[in-house]
């Protein structure tokens, strides 16, 4: 192994401020998870939502913490890979733990009781919150956030200063749990539970502007970034052909992410169908007796 890979492998960034929150929210969602489990409560107590949340933070501390953030300083395309872990794949992996109703349970019950009374139907705070969490806000901060920061100027900035550059993930990462929140449909439903059609075309929505980004970037004749042109080049990668895999990059795997997302959803409402087909003909026709009107079929999951 060359001295530049093993010296990259080793760049580990043991920093406390990341560490001990994921480590509290680590905790908070095993004791909760374990409380309601005792419960028999499987629907937010089950094995694969534990590992769900864990797999999200581990892939965190991944992005941030670990030679992924080194390299990203000094390749485009790494931190391009950062980029698809902080709002593509940690974000969905962490809202499918269904993480509001076991963090609730993790702590006492007075605590547990106050804060539950601020999603209560006439509360403020849920009230607030609902209007600042406006699909169409969260959708387009989402977009604004993801475009500002590949500004030159903004990514230069971000590149040159420790806690901008803290700032460009904090926003990339809060940004995409407001949207995943949405795709995802987890609780608190302050909006009512989206119907899956909308939640199709709302992650549809972001393919468009996620590949018109990356086939710019990928197709530039000359560097965006001139960042690049003051870092050492590893691995003799020139400056443009950098810069061209960091676009293909957000261009294609980026944009397949969302797609498989949708596909996911049309899996469910094809499923959901199939349910409803399945119904018993003596009790479709049960309820047809028993209401004045042709059932409503539910558009919510």
């Amino acid at each position: 192994m060359d001295p530049i890979t093993k010296a990259l492998l080793l760049s580990w960034d043991v920093r406390f401020e990341i560490l001990l929150p994921l480590t509290l929210l680590g905790a908070f969602q095993f004791i909760g998870w374990r409380r309601l489990r005792q419960r028999g409560v499987q629907r937010f107590a089950n094995g694969w939502r534990l590992a769900s949340y864990f797999a999200g933070l581990a892939l965190l501390i991944l992005a941030l913490l670990s030679p992924i953030d080194v390299l990203s300083g000094q390749l485009f395309a790494m931190h391009m890979i950062q980029h698809l872990l902080l709002v593509m794949v940690v974000p969905p992996l962490l809202w499918l733990a269904g993480p509001f109703a076991t963090g609730l349970w993790a702590l006492p019950r007075p605590m547990r009781l106050r804060i539950g009374g601020w999603f209560q139907q006439e509360s403020r705070f849920r009230q607030l919150l609902r209007l600042t969490t406006q699909p169409g806000l969260s959708w387009l901060l989402f977009v604004g956030i993801l475009f500002g920061w590949h500004d030159p100027t903004a990514y230069s900035l971000a590149q040159g200063n420790g806690w901008i550059h803290d700032l460009e993930h904090l926003s990339f990462f809060g940004s995409a749990m407001l949207f995943w929140w949405r795709v995802v449909g987890a609780g608190p439903h302050i909006h009512g539970k989206s119907s899956l059609l909308f939640r199709i075309g709302y992650v549809l929505g972001v393919v468009p502007p996620n590949m018109f980004l990356g086939v710019a970037i990928a197709l530039a004749e000359s560097p965006i970034y001139t960042y690049y042109l003051s870092v050492p080049r590893l691995y003799g990668i020139s400056v443009l052909d950098d810069q061209m895999i960091a676009g293909l990059i957000m261009w294609i795997p980026g944009s397949m992410m969302y797609i498989a997302a949708a596909l996911v959803l049309v899996a469910r409402l094809f499923i959901n169908a199939d349910r409803r087909n399945d119904l018993p003909k003596d009790v479709a026709m049960g309820a047809v007796r028993r209401t004045p009107h042709p059932p409503r079929l539910a558009t919510n999951e």
